[in-house]
């Protein structure tokens, strides 16, 4: 469980990650500020910043979810997705960690399994950030 990708750059709030959510095109970039929205709201101890040209959510400085706009679609990511619970099966990817939920305009998504998603990424992430700060005293 200490296999954390942790960004020391995130904060409470990014403003840049406000601007990138106000690109274009306008269908893909509300999709992706909904989502992202929905990482922000999990908890005070939501940090951000923007990695890889993307907004990254974080437990403190412990990265668990992201999203992309890509062409066609907006990208839903989580850092751990491979160990989530996915009963609808929205995860795709065969990585050995991160998994992503692919979202486009017009077409239907099971926003509460989406949601509910995103609540286990950051209840997991919390979890870790936990247990890795508890093997490792005055480390975070």
């Amino acid at each position: 469980m200490s296999d954390l990708f942790r960004f020391s750059s995130a904060v409470r709030h990014q403003p840049a990650i406000d601007e990138w959510l106000a690109g274009e095109p306008v269908e893909l970039y509300a999709l992706a500020r909904h989502w992202f929205t929905q990482f922000r709201l999990c908890g005070a101890d939501v940090n951000e910043l923007i990695h890889d040209g993307c907004p990254v959510a974080c437990v403190d400085d412990a990265a668990f979810g992201y999203v992309n706009v890509f062409r066609k679609y907006v990208s839903v990511g989580f850092y751990n997705g491979a160990a989530l619970p996915d009963a609808q099966s929205l995860l795709e990817g065969a990585g050995k960690r991160m998994r992503h939920v692919k979202v486009a305009p017009g077409a239907e998504v099971d926003a509460a399994a989406l949601k509910a998603l995103i609540t286990s990424a950051y209840k997991d992430m919390r979890q870790r950030v936990a247990v890795t700060s508890h093997a490792k005293p005055g480390i975070r």
